[in-house]
């Protein structure tokens, strides 16, 4: 069939005007390729334990890129859902209480001293709300360390006092309840939401919804539960974010009037203020590193924190520049606060992340490579074993073009193959690491085309110069080789 297709060929060549020849030419030429691929199958069917073997390089390269891919994204998948417990387009305002820069404080200390600041309050905040565009959400906190008393039983807890806004800044959900009313935020009503680990040690066997619990002094009605937010331990300590679910959520103004407001003027209140530090604006770096000394001092602040949103993350900057020259004026010069912008920690995880995920790309790449070598150093191998085989293709009348698509098709063959059996291997690595290791993997569509595609590509092109080395054999040689 191969000789009867070269000659039709040939004929269809040399005579374009024959119209039988011409228009079978495609139809010729089709055959022939389907023959060489024919070959080429029986020639790897035949061959099963060195094609394996040959495979070898691309099965794990292709399960090396799936694995590492895998693990890389869910590492960044893990990184972005912390950083939303921080919060992304947020400018965390927080006030300065205990000195961290000496020398700046003994330097200037007579002159401290005679300064006043009414401290963060919910002044402030009303300023911001009124005075800065592009603000879309603004939430207070009011944060007091507290205990939680039922039925015998007592706990350390936070109360923290907010605003609803809080719960949709921090995208928390309520499991079970209602969020507060506007009555509750207006009288400063004896109510609460609890954390979902506060059910579960309080409430273990019922509907805690409607139930009285003692938070410190007071009884507070529990109106809702959060639903559980999975904080882990390293979060907690690079992130500075402490465990959602064992805190007690109460209206601001439940706190100002029924526990504490500082904003108040007592017997401590009219004690000098002293060690006040310097204000600045911090770039999170997420290692929680402070190499400030820290001096007794009073807590004037009416607010713990302040959590303001903006719409656009390029407006955080400018926003926290124009917020710093708002509240040092509203503070009277006094700068005893510092401005966070945890946009900032997220891009640099993301970098990190970035170069974790090429530095386990160039290692699986390598793995591809080796893999790639593997096949042409094995595919010289058998051009060498196969000199009489290839000898007698040419000299019934084969084509160079031939013994070069014989020895491609091969090459791509085992390496499609090989990549099929690594995408396998490869997605079944991830699924156990993600098991046994306790490390979330993420497996995408992209990572399994990619390296598909590669270690196709890799057949091919380590399968053009085994090709071309048989084909340029000379038939009369070949067929007398030993």
């Amino acid at each position: 069939m191969v000789n009867e297709g070269k000659e039709d060929a040939d004929r269809a060549l040399k005579n374009p005007q024959d119209n039988k020849f011409h228009l079978r030419y495609p139809e010729i030429m089709k055959e022939r390729i389907f023959a060489n691929l024919y070959i080429a199958i029986d020639a790897v069917i035949a061959n099963k334990l060195r094609s394996l073997l040959t495979a070898l390089g691309i099965i794990f390269g292709v399960a090396a890129v799936i694995a590492m891919l895998a693990i890389g994204n869910g590492a960044q998948q893990e990184i972005l859902e912390q950083i939303k417990l921080v919060g992304v387009n947020n400018i965390v305002v927080k006030p300065i209480v205990e000195q961290e820069e000496t020398k700046i404080a003994e330097a200037s200390a007579e002159k401290e001293k005679k300064k006043f600041s009414p401290g963060l309050t919910v002044r402030d905040l009303e300023s911001i709300q009124r005075t800065i565009p592009g603000i879309t959400k603004l939430s207070p906190e009011i944060i007091l360390e507290s205990t939680i008393i039922k039925s015998g039983i007592r706990r350390s807890a936070k109360l923290v006092g907010v605003e609803p806004s809080y719960f949709e800044i921090y995208n928390f959900e309520l499991s079970d309840g209602a969020m507060f009313t506007g009555e509750h935020l207006k009288i400063g009503a004896p109510v609460c939401i609890i954390g979902n680990s506060i059910k579960s040690k309080f409430f273990p066997t019922e509907n805690p919804i409607g139930k009285s619990i003692k938070v410190g002094p007071n009884w507070l009605t529990i109106i809702g539960v959060m639903k559980e937010r999975y904080v882990s331990e390293s979060s907690i300590a690079k992130l500075g974010i402490r465990d959602f679910n064992m805190d007690v959520y109460a209206p601001l103004q439940t706190v100002l009037v029924r526990y504490k407001n500082r904003d108040m003027i007592t017997q401590n209140s009219l004690n000098p203020m002293q060690n006040f530090s310097r204000g600045r604006i911090i770039i999170i770096t997420g290692d929680g590193s402070d190499s400030g000394e820290s001096g007794p001092a009073v807590n004037y602040h009416q607010l713990d924190r302040l959590v303001i949103q903006v719409g656009e993350t390029t407006s955080l900057t400018p926003t926290a520049e124009i917020l710093s020259r708002l509240l040092e004026r509203k503070h009277y010069g006094v700068v005893d606060y510092e401005i966070e912008i945890p946009e900032l920690l997220l891009k640099q995880q993301q970098r990190t992340n970035d170069i974790f995920n090429y530095v386990l790309g160039a290692i699986a790449g390598i793995s591809l490579l080796v893999g790639g070598i593997g096949i042409m150093n094995i595919m010289l191998a058998s051009v060498l074993e196969r000199i009489k085989e290839i000898g007698l293709r040419l000299a019934i009348g084969a084509q160079k073009n031939d013994i070069i698509q014989q020895f491609l098709f091969e090459a791509v063959m085992i390496s499609i193959s090989g990549g099929i059996i690594g995408v396998a291997l490869g997605v079944t690595l991830a699924m156990l690491v993600s098991s046994f290791a306790d490390i979330p993997t993420v497996i995408s569509f992209s990572s399994i085309v990619l390296s598909f595609g590669v270690a196709a590509t890799v057949g091919l092109i380590f399968g053009i110069a085994p090709a071309r080395k048989a084909a340029i054999q000379d038939p009369i040689t070949s067929l007398r080789y030993e």
